[in-house]
């Protein structure tokens, strides 16, 4: 439960730093966050498909930033 409730955390860093409209804040919680993502499905936490969702959409966040 703990390393789900972090793998949660790190994707709303991303998302508030998002809102917030703090394009560097977003890249580094961005690049804090892929890694904890992809251990998830090492672990099996999540599934390979729902982590690179996850990952697409807060990459999409993050560049409308930039535009």
């Amino acid at each position: 439960m703990a390393q789900r409730s972090m793998l949660r955390t790190k994707i709303k860093n991303v998302v508030k730093a998002c809102d917030a409209g703090d394009k560097d804040a977003a890249v580094a919680a961005y690049k804090e966050a892929v890694p904890v993502i992809d251990s998830m499905i090492n672990k099996g936490i999540v599934g390979k498909n729902k982590a690179a969702r996850h990952k697409s959409r807060l990459n999409a966040r993050v560049k409308a930033l930039s535009a």
